[in-house]
């Protein structure tokens, strides 16, 4: 990005600044554009907050999100409580026109090893699907709403 100054009568040359990104001043247009050489692992995700309901149950969730992809790539996060053997790890999956979220249990107990949970996006924002544990995905309906 650049910042000018306007030349004004009896001004022979205008100044010219130079920001990257972040803000930080640069000596040059070509630092200024040129591809970011470090990328923190805090610039490539975000937490983003759901909630799935399913009529007798609400799992708390916080999946770990790269915000420059679409659909959104679920890179970690947890399911937190309402689900027997909390916490449960997020593995992978995918937020955009349709969801999609893996997880594994972390918790103790005698429940299930893996959770997924599949939806299509509907108005408003939230997602209607099904869920189900240990490799199956339909097994419960769930409405998921999206609280980021």
């Amino acid at each position: 990005m650049t910042t000018q100054a306007r030349k004004g009568k009896g001004q022979t040359r205008a100044e010219h600044r130079f920001h990257n990104p972040q803000g930080a001043e640069v000596k040059t247009r070509d630092e200024a554009f040129a591809a970011p050489r470090e990328v923190s692992a805090e610039a490539l995700t975000v937490d983003c907050k759901l909630e799935l309901n399913n009529g007798s149950v609400t799992f708390a969730i916080t999946a770990k999100i790269n915000p420059n992809t679409h659909p959104f790539v679920v890179t970690g996060g947890q399911i937190t409580s309402g689900i027997c053997g909390a916490p449960w790890d997020i593995t992978g999956g995918f937020i955009g026109d349709t969801i999609r979220l893996d997880a594994k249990r972390a918790g103790q107990g005698s429940c299930a090893s893996t959770i997924t949970v599949v939806g299509e996006f509907q108005n408003p924002p939230s997602y209607r699907g099904t869920y189900g544990f240990d490799g199956a995905s339909s097994s419960f309906k769930h409405t998921t709403r999206y609280l980021c």
